[in-house]
């Protein structure tokens, strides 16, 4: 039996209060959520409106006709209710689809904020969107993955033939409608959530990752979002800082704000993958005194955020902060000829010093990661044991009990659950 398959209680951290409807609303109706609605709708309107139509036709029909079967899946409702609904099953695969049974289904960091109705996400929607599932079914023209086999399902819908596709920029498809992903409701196209019994995947040879044999489905679950995520900011830019010194420090800015709503893992995860790329020097910047003890225990460094005003830029800084204060930090941080690399922000804008950064020649990347471009090189280093992402999981228990260990989990502060089938 896998050491995974057993329940760790996470530390505990200030318990969080999620938004009821009215207020889960008025976040959605903000001058700001309204003024980046454009972005979702800058193209494929048609083909997403279609989809949405079809699946509200659908639901309408099953519960007037029960003329197909259903399956349970995980609903994710203001005032951090979760539970299990009955919904239609995936219709049978298209040629280039297949379906799949969810076996580990990993939290996502934004999963918690999400739950919480503090998002720009649209709730309720079928959560879960990291998942390691067996393939149950697949269309007469996919010829990559087979019944049975054990595969990563990564998290955004891509096509595999379009332009951005072929270049690597799969997560910038044209195929599907702009931010097309599983678990996260109309906008990204209503696609279902990993948190069920089945998933339908639309282009199963583009998509679907093999699972190596000895590799437990419980410690790739995150492969399919924040592992991935993680892996972006190091690999391009940490081999060059290392030839110019092996010393050089690689600073990970997490959570700078006293409510931060967003789940644990990614300065983990990030940690844990500078070091198995060489890197001797990493400290994480970070004020939950559950992370601090996490990434402790993982032989990581933590400081408060407050001590960075008293120590040296780093030449690479990953922020994972989610907010704008947190990229003005890590921005502050990097030192000349350095780079930041930033996982983004949900807030509609924020202040860059563009200044000081034209004339300490600091690099800036930010934006939005290529999952299924990323899986494979990520997939290698936890092949080869350089990377155990299990040790960054707090709780592992049965999918039968997701409703109530995801919202313990919320309310807690958000660390790594992994549920199984």
């Amino acid at each position: 039996m896998s050491p995974l398959l057993s329940r760790v209680h996470p530390t505990p951290t200030t318990r969080r209060r999620p938004h009821g409807w009215l207020r889960h609303y008025s976040v959605l109706l903000r001058p700001s959520g309204v003024a980046d609605l454009p972005i979702v709708f800058e193209r494929a309107n048609e083909r997403r409106m279609r989809r949405l139509l079809d699946s509200a036709r659908d639901a309408a029909q099953q519960r007037r006709h029960r003329s197909r079967p259903t399956m349970r899946a995980l609903i994710a409702a203001p005032k951090g209710n979760l539970h299990w609904r009955q919904v239609p099953a995936p219709l049978p695969p298209s040629p280039l689809g297949a379906t799949v049974r969810p076996l580990a289904i990993a939290t996502c960091d934004i999963d918690c904020a999400l739950c919480h109705g503090t998002t720009p996400l649209l709730l309720p929607l079928q959560l879960g969107h990291e998942c390691v599932a067996e393939v149950t079914a697949v269309g007469a023209e996919v010829a990559t993955v087979e019944v049975g086999e054990r595969v990563i399902v990564p998290f955004q819908i891509n096509c595999g033939v379009c332009e951005p596709c072929k270049a690597g920029f799969t997560g910038s498809c044209l195929g599907v409608p702009p931010i097309a992903a599983f678990g996260m409701g109309l906008l990204t196209g209503h696609y279902g959530g990993a948190f069920a019994d089945e998933l339908g995947v639309p282009y199963a040879d583009a998509m679907l990752v093999p699972l190596p044999d000895g590799v437990d489905p419980a410690a790739a679950a995150s492969l399919a979002d924040n592992i991935c995520d993680a892996y972006r900011h190091l690999a391009p830019h940490l081999p060059q800082v290392l030839q110019r010194d092996p010393d050089a420090e690689v600073l990970i800015v997490g959570s700078v704000t006293r409510r931060f709503s967003f789940g644990s893992s990614m300065p983990l995860y990030s940690g844990l993958i500078a070091k198995a790329l060489g890197a001797r020097t990493v400290t994480i910047a970070d004020n939950r005194p559950a992370v601090a003890e996490h990434a402790t225990r993982l032989g990581l460094r933590v400081i408060d955020p407050r001590e960075l005003r008293h120590r040296a830029p780093a030449p690479l800084v990953v922020d994972v902060s989610v907010y704008p204060r947190g990229l003005a930090l890590a921005l502050a941080n990097t030192a000349p000829d350095g780079i930041c690399t930033s996982s983004g922000s949900l807030n509609h804008k924020g202040e860059v010093p563009l200044l000081s950064m034209y004339v300490r020649n600091v690099t800036l990347h930010i934006g939005r990661t290529h999952v299924r471009s990323l899986i494979p090189a990520a997939l290698d280093l936890i092949v080869s044991g350089k990377l155990r992402p299990e040790t960054v999981t707090a709780t592992v228990a049965p999918l039968d009990e997701a409703p109530s260990v995801l919202r313990e989990s919320f309310r807690s502060g958000g660390a790594k659950v992994v549920l199984t089938a």
